[in-house]
């Protein structure tokens, strides 16, 4: 095997590899992967986001972290990877959203949202002096064809999942997910299942260590879940025999 930084393939990204690769669209999906696990789910009544939050120093205040960011009143986006590169897709999605409102009266359908955001990935993958998104998003809402749950990766695919992880933890989780996922799930089957898929990759599972967001059928609207509520699913998670 040749070592990628010899021959040169990933000192540009408009350069191939020999395998038809992007070694730096790569190299952002790594980054991806050493980010802190963020899950989806899609059920029968609505979406749930789920996100880890770190305490990666004792004096920081874990309420000033934010993972699930609210795009629009029916749509928000959980990220995974380089946190300052999803900001920027994050407020870009959000222009999206609200332009698409001024010009049809309308919410953006979920996955129109998400295929401009995957186009503006795309691009960052196939000019000269830029550099691929090191970020991940998982998108949840509910639009007009009910509950939608999307995935951006790096190079700008996408794809609609039932249930999705991604960060450190996403190989255990998906495994979990892949066991126990139905697709009749209520809205608070769903939050629980993300909850007990997060107890699988973070110890000492505490209400200030996650962040929760749920859009519900019933009004279309998002809301992220107090620490009570997020208390007392982890109180019921800690009781389920699974």
């Amino acid at each position: 095997m040749f070592s990628p930084a010899v021959y040169g393939y990933d000192r540009a990204i408009t350069i191939f590899s020999p395998e038809g690769e992007l070694y730096q669209v790569r190299y952002a999906g790594e980054a991806v992967k050493k980010g802190w696990s963020t899950i989806g789910i899609k059920g029968r009544e609505g979406v749930v986001l789920a996100a880890e939050k770190r305490k990666i120093s004792p004096l920081i205040d874990l309420e000033s972290i934010e993972k699930i960011y609210v795009i629009d009143e029916h749509v928000a986006a959980a990220p995974s990877g380089l946190l300052a590169d999803a900001r920027v897709l994050i407020e870009y999605a959000r222009q999206e959203a609200q332009v698409h409102r001024l010009l049809y009266d309308e919410p953006i359908d979920i996955e129109l949202l998400t295929r401009r955001i995957s186009n503006l990935k795309q691009l960052y993958t196939q000019h000269g002096g830029v550099r691929p998104f090191g970020a991940a998003l998982i998108i949840g809402g509910v639009d007009r064809n009910g509950p939608r749950l999307f995935q951006t990766d790096p190079g700008g695919i996408y794809f609609g999942y039932y249930a999705t992880a991604v960060g450190s933890g996403s190989s255990t989780i998906l495994d979990f997910l892949e066991k126990h996922y139905k697709y009749d799930l209520t809205l608070s089957e769903a939050v629980e299942l993300a909850v007990r898929a997060l107890s699988k990759v973070i110890d000492n599972l505490e209400p200030d260590k996650i962040e929760i967001g749920v859009v519900s059928v019933k009004d279309r609207k998002f809301r992220k879940l107090t620490k009570e509520e997020i208390t007392e699913v982890i109180k019921r998670v800690r009781q389920s025999p699974y």
